[in-house]
């Protein structure tokens, strides 16, 4: 039946005033406890929070003032007149946030979302779930300021602490240099290093303080305080500190088993006694909330004609057999290490062994020896741990650059 024009004119204006309406519901305008003036939670009269609007426009004010400042609808983020928080964090029009829902929600940096929005927890007018998550009204605190990222916001800053011997620490002008003095300069914002590694240490020497001579155990004997305790070298203990030590979120990166093979104390350490100790200190870390990371020692430059080959034996696989002991994954430095020397065609090495006379790519990379780096070669292996942590998934990883 065709209806008179008069007749389908009506419907189509009740069609579209109808959809206006959900469209605003979704939107969270006028709902929940972020609708009313005076709402509670972040949203906040009169610009409460986060100086947004005139008062009473803290909900559902269809020309507030937390929008972007190309003139949008409805401010979303929150934040100053004229919308430049709104925009900055993604105000509905700007850069970051969706016009509404699930776009604001992915930005997580505004849109005016309904509930998913709101709880992205940095903006969307949203409706009760956004008053309530305290976050969310627009006009409120986090709004104006919100982190990237959607409902994690920005990564919270994380300290990575690094123990280890001379291969990993900072080392001295013009080398040796561990990789761990260039590893900082891999991350972005938000990641600081503390590398603690010290040239000559065993795991236990780097923990304690090692006297030089055997127990009856066979291993070196530990220097006791008066509880009958092993007393901790300053490094540890530091790590250790309850106000400015390792945190949640932190990571410890242990890499050791190099001078641990020695035959004599104080350096030795027996391979079960090595894994104890990396047991110890990935338990110590996990207690904080902080992740262990072992790491396998570096090859030195060792050949078999022209293929370099792997040099730390026993101690690599004592790293391994301790991650899967102490469920902690392990980053195999030692056999990356190793294929970087066969890409560079390291082998044979001019005069049999590097001296601070070996000359072309292997002088270059190492120190006046078979062991210790240069800056250049510290920059490489530094590179080899930065792909590991991409290449295992370790979530450290997302904050390199």
């Amino acid at each position: 039946m065709r209806l008179p024009g008069y007749r389908l004119a009506s419907l189509l204006v009740f069609a579209t005033v109808t959809q206006l309406a959900c469209q605003e519901a979704d939107l969270g305008v006028g709902s929940g406890a972020d609708a009313a003036a005076g709402a509670s939670g972040a949203s906040g009269m009169a610009g409460a929070a986060g100086g947004s609007g005139p008062a009473g426009a803290d909900g559902g004010a269809i020309a507030g003032a937390g929008g972007d400042a190309g003139g949008s609808v409805a401010g979303s983020g929150g934040g100053a007149a004229a919308g430049s928080a709104g925009s900055a964090a993604g105000g509905r029009g700007g850069a970051s946030g969706g016009a509404s829902g699930a776009a604001g929600a992915i930005a997580g940096n505004g849109g005016r979302g309904g509930a998913a929005g709101a709880t992205a927890g940095n903006g969307g007018r949203g409706g009760a779930a956004g008053a309530s998550a305290g976050n969310g009204g627009r006009g409120g605190a986090a709004g104006g300021t919100a982190g990237r990222g959607g409902a994690g916001g920005a990564p919270p800053g994380v300290t990575v602490w690094i123990a280890g011997d001379s291969t990993v620490a900072n080392g001295s002008s013009p080398c040796p240099i561990g990789w761990g003095a260039p590893f900082p300069t891999l991350f972005g914002p938000g990641v600081t290093v503390k590398n603690s590694a010290v040239g000559g240490r065993s795991v236990r020497t780097w923990l304690y303080n090692v006297q030089t001579v055997m127990d009856s155990t066979g291993e070196c004997a530990l220097e006791l305080d008066t509880n009958g305790d092993p007393v901790l070298q300053a490094r540890w203990q530091a790590m250790l500190n309850a106000m400015t030590g390792m945190k949640t979120g932190d990571y410890l990166f242990i890499q050791f088993g190099i001078n641990d093979s020695s035959a004599t104390c104080d350096r030795h350490v027996g391979l079960e006694a090595f894994k104890i100790s990396y047991g110890m200190m990935a338990q110590a870390a996990k207690e904080r909330g902080a992740h262990p990371i072992f790491v396998t020692p570096l090859s030195s430059i060792s050949c078999s004609g022209s293929t370099a080959r792997g040099s730390r034996g026993a101690f690599v696989t004592a790293t391994q057999e301790a991650g899967t002991q102490y469920n902690v994954p392990v980053i195999d430095l030692h056999a990356l290490s190793v294929a970087l020397y066969n890409q560079h065609a390291f082998c044979p090495i001019p005069g049999g062994d590097v001296s601070a006379t070996t000359t072309g790519p292997v002088g270059d990379f190492f120190c006046d020896d078979h062991t210790h780096l240069s800056p250049s070669g510290a920059v490489e292996i530094a590179g080899l741990m930065a792909g590991a942590l991409r290449s295992q998934s370790i979530p450290l990883a997302a904050y390199l650059k």
